[in-house]
Parts: structure tokens; C-alpha cells; sequence
């Protein structure tokens, strides 16, 4: 089946000073980490986020996890962490 895209409209939201009020939540404009998400609205002359009301504060730890532009990178090398004492468990059992 074929995911349908819905399209949020930021339909009665209310330019205010301290950011763009909808549905009683202040949303901040995206930062440039955002730039080809899939997520944006466009308002007025700006673009925000209706998923995360603050934008710069996602990604301030790594990646934003609604992000949709950026994908998770894997760890390729390989290794498996083992623990220690599971590992000496099973040698002791001869596995």
C-alpha cells in the first residue's frame, strides 16, 4: 500500500511576537538544519515546523529525529558488543 502525504495547513494560526501561535502552541521559524524536510509549512514569509514547536532546540543534540532529509548513519564496522560475563557463561559451558 501506498502511504498517502497529508498536507498540514497552518490554517487560523496567528502571527504573534514571540513566534507563530496555532492551536494554543508557539511555533519558532525552522533553522537551516531544516531546509528540505518534508515536515515544513510555509506561513507568510516564513517557514515552521507544525511537527516541534522549537526547531533549533532538536537539533541541538544530533539530528532531529522528525527530520526527514537526513537519514540515522550505521555503524558499518562490523563489531558486536559483547558482554563480558554472558561471554564467560558460554565458554564455561563450552559453546
Amino acid at each position: 500500500m501506498a502511504k498517502k502525504k497529508t498536507i498540514v495547513s497552518l490554517e487560523g494560526a496567528v502571527k504573534t511576537d514571540a513566534g507563530l501561535s496555532y492551536k494554543g502552541v508557539v511555533l519558532e521559524p525552522v533553522v537551516e538544519k531544516c531546509e528540505g524536510c518534508e515536515r515544513i509549512v510555509p506561513f507568510e514569509d516564513e517557514k515552521y515546523c507544525p511537527t516541534y514547536a522549537q526547531p533549533e532546540r532538536k537539533w541541538a543534540h544530533g539530528v532531529c529525529n522528525f527530520a526527514t532529509h537526513v537519514r540515522a548513519e550505521v555503524d558499518k564496522t562490523g563489531k558486536v558488543k559483547v558482554n563480558p560475563l554472558k561471554a564467560s557463561k558460554r565458554a564455561a559451558r563450552g559453546r
